[in-house]
């Protein structure tokens, strides 16, 4: 088991999306109310005396959408000017973008994960529940921002969907070959989303590798990364393929991190609910904070075995919530 020390930050569990994955139509969408969100206070309280304490020094910052946040900036800067930080990344649809990058960027943010599931207006307004006025170009708009304000290199988020996006799969990966873009391809998965997973199924990472083999060829030697992604290359490209094989290669043992959802939950595994604290009701309770550093330290003894021994067995419970509530 690699050391924990990835805290993914959710602040906020709602989007201005709605993905069929992630958000699926007749899901029970119960946001957590205001005053049950952290603050800003609150949060950098948790980082620097509970979490930073505890060993974790690398973080996300995801959602819902992060920026619909209010004073996201501001959280990212402070999070960026604690000394132990050694990195610092954000999730994003992008659709808040192009008009955000620059000051995200000169707060302290440098990497920066983007969903982008189609090149195509009309798939990507069907996956992300949109009608109307096409929204694909205002997110476009926002890679090519961020890109030019320094995001280099830039990471772009495929949930493969069988039947509506695998087909793009090539174009998708050929993003890669004259820029320095990262392009992640991540299995579809039954998170809230359990009748278009039943309708659908997924397309395995090794079934999409060879397609992209097919087409380029590939490296036989995987490139290695920081997450869960087996990362390759396209020969001669500037960027690199990641494929993130959650349904059909169990990567459980190489887990690094944890969920701090936007109503203060710190959940230790993505598919299981065990050992989960509720800090917010903690912190406002008057708990101390040796107290609840304590009490992480004592999670992070048992994610092993919440994350892997139970999963093997199979008696791990699935969330009911969607992605977007638990945070992704």
């Amino acid at each position: 088991m690699n050391q924990v020390d990835y805290l993914r930050i959710s602040l906020v569990d709602r989007c201005n999306f709605r993905c069929q994955y992630c958000m699926p139509e007749g899901a029970d969408l119960t946001y957590a109310l205001q005053q049950n969100v952290l603050t800003q206070d609150e949060l950098l309280l948790l980082l620097q005396d509970v979490f930073i304490p505890a060993g974790f020094t690398r973080f996300r910052l995801t959602g819902g959408e992060p920026l619909i946040r209010p004073g996201v900036v501001d959280i990212v800067r402070a999070i960026a000017q604690f000394p132990e930080t050694q990195d610092l990344s954000m999730t994003t649809n992008a659709f808040l973008l192009a008009e955000m990058a620059k000051d995200l960027y000169n707060a302290g943010l440098r990497r920066i994960n983007i969903s982008l599931d189609s090149l195509q207006p009309e798939v990507f307004d069907a996956i992300i529940g949109h009608h109307g006025r096409s929204r694909w170009q205002q997110v476009w708009d926002g890679i090519q921002e961020a890109y030019r304000v320094g995001f280099n290199p830039l990471k772009l988020n495929v949930v493969v969907i069988p039947g509506v996006n695998d087909q793009e799969v090539l174009d998708l990966a050929a993003l890669s070959l004259d820029r320095e873009w990262h392009v992640r391809f991540i299995e579809f998965m039954p998170i809230g989303n359990d009748y278009l997973f039943s309708d659908r199924g997924w397309v395995s990472s090794e079934d999409l590798r060879q397609r992209i083999r097919d087409r380029w060829g590939l490296t036989d030697g995987q490139v290695r990364g920081n997450g869960p992604a087996d990362v390759f290359k396209i020969p001669g490209a500037k960027g690199t393929l990641g494929f993130i094989s959650q349904m059909s290669e169990c990567f459980c043992d190489r887990c690094n991190r944890m969920r701090l959802s936007a109503d203060g939950w710190l959940r230790p595994c993505l598919l299981n609910e065990t050992g989960q604290l509720d800090l917010r009701t903690a912190l406002r309770s008057g708990v101390l904070l040796h107290e609840l550093r304590q009490q992480v330290r004592e999670l992070l003894m048992l994610k092993p075995e919440i994350n892997y021994k139970e999963r093997d067995s199979g008696t791990t419970g699935t969330y009911s919530r969607t992605m977007s509530q638990i945070g992704g």
